[in-house]
């Protein structure tokens, strides 16, 4: 049976049963900021099971893409070497949110396992948690279950709680015997180490909530939470002993092993080399797809080290250029489960490439390091020289350096390789990457908000239509979020009102502001939010009178709107015009919405050209001048994605969704607020264009009013620009020209006086040494220009200089210059780089060169004396 026929029959089997099948969610997990990514198929639906959230189903179902690559769970050095371990993995799951609980749980489970999948129940073991009775007498109704086959183990094998707080519970695993030629030798039971009683399916009963102190009380509404490993079941019904093996990825290691002319299962080096590729490819996929890019930080890093991590394996078989390839082949086998990773086949060709080429240069440099270090160490240490763990660790962790690249060039190079250092950083590391994630909690919804969701309560959004709206202040939350009855002057509230225009901040469009007012009061709203969907609530403050839970009021959005709104209709244009003008692999890739402006990150892996600018701004403005008009319709998911709207990263979407259409131009999934027509937008200005991380560019804009007044401000900067150099703005530019080449000429000429000046008296300098230990040190100050003129004394002394060192020391730029010069038959006794380092730290800084020539500078030129000073002390000091 093959793995896509396994996730099939898996999902229709239990929609058979009644349960939803939910769509796999984003890896990155939006409602949880804890969690680096989605790692179990429970994660999408914390919410729900605290009681946080309320869907329109009680049973679900789904295959979930999860990742275990850093932060608490982190598999990725396991990969490749074990049967189970990978990065990128499908878990499927059934979930009853207070529905079904254990007795269906397990017949379902027994039921798939021994019906729809063929699986001997002679060969299943199921472990339950060690007081749960009630498990045991359910399992003991199972009539195909052998007798003695259900072991108890303890909470540390079947007990699964959310976090140190929250919903919690025993749990029950179902195991396979695969019989004692895969085992440890020894006559081992269920609960051994060894691969032979494999768990191919968890089921959690959430039946209790945990509180700060530990006591556990009965859920209201227990549930149920299960998973099985797709990988691990595949391989078990395929007859396969490791996860790699099974049809999930042999057309991957089948590809790779053919571009590396290899053979898998020939050579057990080259076997691990293609279960990292083939794992680490569907991982980047995945991510990439889910809009994860390539950074030094956070999700961007963990994702650089999966793709470098395979790069380098690559290399080890001799491949380069290889990964994009593989990564295009992922789509093709899984593209079909998961629709989405289809869209982004151009973004991740070019993610992936880009990539490839920058760890190549990577490799570069970290080979350049090692010789540099190589030769230190010889220098320093001779026959003994070792490379430190540390070294070898920075070498990995800050350019990710492969360590055995590391290994094989110490021993042609005759050096010794501290591995032992290199593991005990690794694992201080790890130890800090488990401390800053701290696994699978949340953060918990404000009392009285909760209070609101188990009453069912939701507000009526009128803001599409309208600015003004009459309700009810229905309930009000204190600062400490708790419900309270009344509120007087001064006090900060939220409130909630069951009709509202007002439009919580959302998709990178702020929350409105404005006004609440009755008959003798009124409530300054700052900040408008959604804590979760359906409760809005207007926080504020009570500015006149007093708020009573139940007054009727008028609530009034601020004047603001329309500009929140002409700079969110501008985003959809800039993105639409991008891709027009970019290419179809431009993705938005974040977004904030203000009165005063736009901000718009986009997927693309070079700065815009000017050309290119103006384009982007051309076609906006266009659309502009045509005023075309802007229509919303609420449509099927599924179908408005057919349709050709644009679905954005980041974004959370119901079954139903609103499309926001100009003409012909654009078409987006969207829940802002826009204008009636693109008119309205007046005018959009692009007034900055950066890069924010690789392969992530940003635009800032401003439209309208504050477009005018950007161009304004030019003008008034253009004039006064044109009255400084007293000349008239059409000429300006060659004025300054003609300026920025007579400065560069007498900077010229201030520098070879500077250099004569100090050049005249090099005889004098030279005379002036001092003799420390039998060696001539030359310690002076000298006049400068630039950096060059520095390094142009230099090399008149050192012509001159007998055997000796030189520190010479200048200022320009408002910063401390320093040289140090060794003769070369010294430079085993004392090096440059040793000396101007110490003397660069009285003017706080550092440097660093060669053995016989080093350069540093400083930011505190005022010390540059007392350090010159210091030399022959310093001197004095490295040849003791």
């Amino acid at each position: 049976m093959t793995g896509k026929e396994i996730r099939k029959r898996f999902l229709e089997y239990f929609e058979r049963h009644g349960h939803t099948r939910v769509k796999s969610a984003s890896l990155v997990p939006h409602d949880d900021p804890t969690l680096l990514f989605v790692n179990s198929g429970m994660v999408q639906f914390k919410k729900v099971f605290m009681g946080e959230d309320q869907r329109p189903y009680v049973r679900a179902t789904t295959a979930q893409a999860s990742v275990r690559a850093g932060g608490k769970h982190n598999d990725l050095e396991n990969v490749g070497y074990t049967a189970r371990h990978h990065t990128f993995f499908e878990m499927l799951g059934n979930f009853s949110f207070g529905d079904y609980f254990k007795k269906e749980a397990i017949a379902f489970a027994w039921e798939f396992l021994t019906v729809e999948l063929g699986i001997d129940p002679n060969k299943l073991w199921v472990s339950i948690y060690d007081d749960d009775d009630e498990a045991q007498e359910l399992w003991e109704q199972i009539e195909d279950l052998p007798p003695g086959r259900i072991i108890r183990m303890g909470e540390a094998d079947n007990f699964w709680a959310m976090g140190d707080t929250g919903p919690c519970g025993p749990c029950s695993e179902i195991h396979i015997d695969q019989g004692p030629e895969v085992g440890c030798g020894q006559d081992c039971v269920l609960g051994c180490d060894c691969d032979r009683y494999l768990e191919l399916w968890n089921l959690v009963f959430m039946q209790y909530y945990r509180d700060e102190s530990g006591e556990m009380t009965p859920l209201p509404k227990p549930s149920i939470d299960t998973g099985m490993g797709l990988e691990r079941v595949a391989a078990v019904l395929q007859g396969k002993q490791n996860n790699f093996d099974c049809d999930l990825f042999t057309p991957l290691i089948d590809h790779i092993a053919e571009l590396a002319g290899k053979r898998y299962h020939d050579n057990d080096g080259d076997d691990v080399c293609l279960r990292v590729i083939a794992d680490h490819a569907r991982a980047t996929t995945f991510l990439v797809g889910d809009g994860v890019l390539p950074s030094n930080e956070g999700r961007g890093y963990v994702l650089r080290r999966i793709m470098r991590r395979a790069i380098r394996y690559g290399r080890t078989l001799g491949l380069e250029s290889f990964f994009p390839g593989v990564c295009a082949l992922v789509i093709e086998t899984m593209g079909e489960a998961y629709p989405h990773i289809c869209e982004t086949r151009e973004l991740l060709a070019q993610v992936v490439t880009n990539e490839e080429r920058r760890f190549g240069e990577t490799l570069d440099k970290g080979l350049h390091k090692l010789d540099q270090e190589i030769e230190r160490l010889q220098a320093e240490q001779g026959e003994g020289a070792t490379i430190a763990g540390s070294f070898i660790f920075r070498l990995y962790d800050t350019y990710g350096f492969p360590v055995d690249i590391v290994r094989d060039v110490s021993i042609e190079r005759g050096v010794a390789f501290d591995e032992a250092g290199f593991n005990a950083a690794m694992e201080e590391q790890r130890e800090q990457s488990r401390k800053s994630w701290k696994g699978s909690d949340v953060d918990h919804l404000d009392g009285g908000v909760l209070e609101l969701v188990n009453q069912g309560r939701s507000a009526a959004f009128s803001g599409y239509f309208q600015t003004e709206e009459s309700s009810i202040a229905a309930a009000l939350l204190n600062q400490a979020g708790e419900l309270v009855t009344s509120g007087a002057v001064g006090e900060q509230l939220r409130i909630f009102c069951e009709q509202t225009p007002f439009y919580a901040e959302s998709g990178g469009q702020v929350g409105d502001q404005g006004e609440l007012s009755w008959p003798g009061g009124r409530f300054q709203v700052q900040q408008t939010m959604a804590p979760v969907e359906g409760i809005i609530l207007h926080q504020g403050e009570v500015v006149e009178g007093v708020l009573e839970q139940g007054q009727a009021v008028r609530l009034t959005v601020a004047p603001r709107r329309a500009d929140i709104a002409a700079n969110h209709s501008a985003t959809h244009l800039l993105h639409a015009a991008l891709k027009e003008v970019l290419g179809e692999h431009v993705k938005q890739a974040g977004s904030l919405v203000d009165e005063q402006r736009l901000r718009f990150d986009f997927t693309h892996f070079s700065p815009l050209s000017p050309e290119e600018t103006r384009r982007v701004e051309q076609i906006v403005n266009a659309k502009v001048r045509q005023n075309i008009a802007v229509s919303t319709a609420l449509l099927d998911r599924e179908q408005a994605i057919e349709d050709g709207a644009t679905a954005l990263f980041g974004e959370k979407y119901g079954d139903s969704v609103r499309v926001v259409t100009m003409g012909d131009f654009s078409k987006e999934l969207c829940g802002g607020t826009h204008v009636a027509a693109t008119g309205d937008i007046g005018l959009i200005k692009v007034v900055h264009e950066t890069g924010i991380a690789a392969g992530v560019r940003r635009l800032e804009a401003v439209t309208g009013v504050q477009a005018m007044s950007w161009l304004h401000s030019l003008e008034q900067q253009a004039a006064e620009l044109s009255q400084a150099i007293g000349c008239p703005l059409e000429g300006a530019v060659d004025k300054v020209l003609v300026l920025q080449k007579r400065q560069k000429a007498l900077e010229k000429e201030i520098g070879a006086l500077n250099a004569s000046m100090s050049l005249a008296n090099l005889d004098q300098l030279l005379a002036d040494a001092q003799e420390i230990r039998g060696i001539q040190v030359v310690a002076r100050r000298v006049q400068l220009d630039s950096a060059k003129t520095l390094r142009e004394i230099g090399d008149k002394v050192r012509d001159k200089m007998p055997a000796g060192v030189a520190v010479l020391g200048g200022e320009f730029g408002g910063k401390a210059a320093l040289l140090a010069l060794v003769s070369k038959e010294l430079t085993k006794t004392i090096r440059a780089g040793e000396v101007v380092n110490r003397v660069a730290a009285l003017v706080g800084g550092k440097g660093g060169g060669r053995p016989d020539m080093a350069q540093a500078g400083g930011s505190m030129p005022d010390k540059l004396d007392e350090a010159i000073a210091r030399v022959p002390a310093i001197i004095e000091e490295l040849l003791s």
